[in-house]
């Protein structure tokens, strides 16, 4: 499968589709995903509490928001692959954090559903037709197609990972 073209996605989207450069989407995600659970079995409890300046989310926090924006990305997906037009609706990323009150759950609980919701979206994206990589429609505003929002969960995860590697390297 070819990589997204500019014109399938955002501009804003392009920082993460620019960390991605891999052809073959799925694998890497796989595999993105068994170095993100690594990173997180690495952090202690009281550690993923902790707010390192300049960010305001606790790690506890970021593995959520991770978790929620694979599953809004993978709804937008799964709509998009089946052919649905129905424009969908953008989120606030910052009130989601605040309404889920992430920081009161052990973090590899956090770690297991951010698991258990990509290998669920591995299936998805696994199975898709081909045509239905291409498909393209709208979310809060754009044009985006199926490939472009699996380019984006992924570059997604390695920005925040490399979050958490920079502020445990630097605790």
């Amino acid at each position: 499968m070819a990589r997204p073209e500019p014109s399938e996605y955002a501009a804003y989207f392009g920082k993460y589709v620019a960390l991605v450069p891999e052809d073959d989407i799925v694998p890497a995600m796989e595999k993105e995903l068994e170095q993100t659970l690594t990173l997180l079995r690495s952090v202690p409890e009281k550690e993923a509490l902790v707010r390192h300046a300049p960010y305001t989310w606790s790690i506890k926090e970021v593995v959520g928001h991770l978790t929620d924006t694979e599953r809004i990305f993978g709804y937008r997906a799964l709509r998009i692959a089946r052919g649905d037009t129905t424009p969908l609706p953008g989120f606030d990323e910052n009130a989601y954090a605040q309404a889920a009150a992430f920081d009161r759950c052990p973090l590899r609980e956090l770690s297991a559903e951010f698991e258990a919701v990509r290998r669920s979206h591995l299936w998805l994206f696994r199975h898709l037709p081909d045509e239905a990589w291409t498909r393209k429609g709208v979310a809060n505003d754009n044009s985006i197609s199926v490939r472009a929002i699996a380019y984006n969960i992924l570059g997604h995860e390695r920005h925040h990972a490399a979050i958490i590697r920079k502020r445990l390297a630097g605790s």
